[in-house]
C-alpha cells in the first residue's frame, strides 16, 4: 500500500480495501478517541469534533458508492461520465452529487499524497539524515 501512494498508483479500490481494514479494527469512535492529542480531551470533545456525524454510516455510504463502481471505474475515476455516475448512484442508493463529493475528495487525497511525496523526494537530497 505504501508503494502504491508513493508511486501515486493509488485507486478507489485501494481506498476501499483500506477502509474495509479500518472497520475490523473496531468503532472509528473509539479508535479516534484513543489517538494522542491535547491533554484533557474527553468524550464530549471528539463529539463536537465529529460535528455530529457518524463515521460509521459515513465509511458505510462511502463503501457502497465505491461497490457500485466496475472494476475499471475504481482503476480509473477519470473515465467516470454522467451517465455512468447516474448508475453508480442508482446502484447505491446515493445522489449523483455524492457521487461527485467521493471522486473530489479522492482527488484531493491523490494530490495531497503526491505533494507528501514530492517534500519527502527534497529532503533527502538536502538533508542525507532523512533518508
Amino acid at each position: 500500500m505504501a508503494k502504491k501512494m508513493r508511486a501515486n498508483d493509488f485507486t478507489l479500490e485501494d481506498f476501499l480495501a483500506q477502509m474495509q481494514q479500518i472497520k475490523k479494527m473496531g468503532p472509528l469512535k473509539d479508535l479516534l478517541g484513543m489517538m494522542p492529542g491535547i491533554p484533557g480531551m474527553g468524550k464530549l470533545d471528539l463529539e463536537s469534533a465529529l460535528n455530529g456525524v457518524d463515521p460509521q454510516k459515513e465509511m458505510a455510504r462511502t463503501e457502497a458508492i465505491i461497490q457500485s463502481m466496475t472494476k475499471e471505474e475504481r482503476a480509473n475515476p477519470s473515465i467516470l461520465n454522467g451517465p455512468r455516475k447516474k448508475r453508480i448512484a442508482a446502484g447505491c442508493g446515493r445522489s449523483i452529487a455524492d457521487v461527485n463529493r467521493l471522486i473530489k475528495q479522492f482527488e484531493e487525497m491523490k494530490k495531497m499524497m503526491k505533494q507528501m511525496n514530492n517534500m519527502q523526494k527534497g529532503k533527502k537530497g538536502k538533508f542525507p539524515f532523512f533518508r
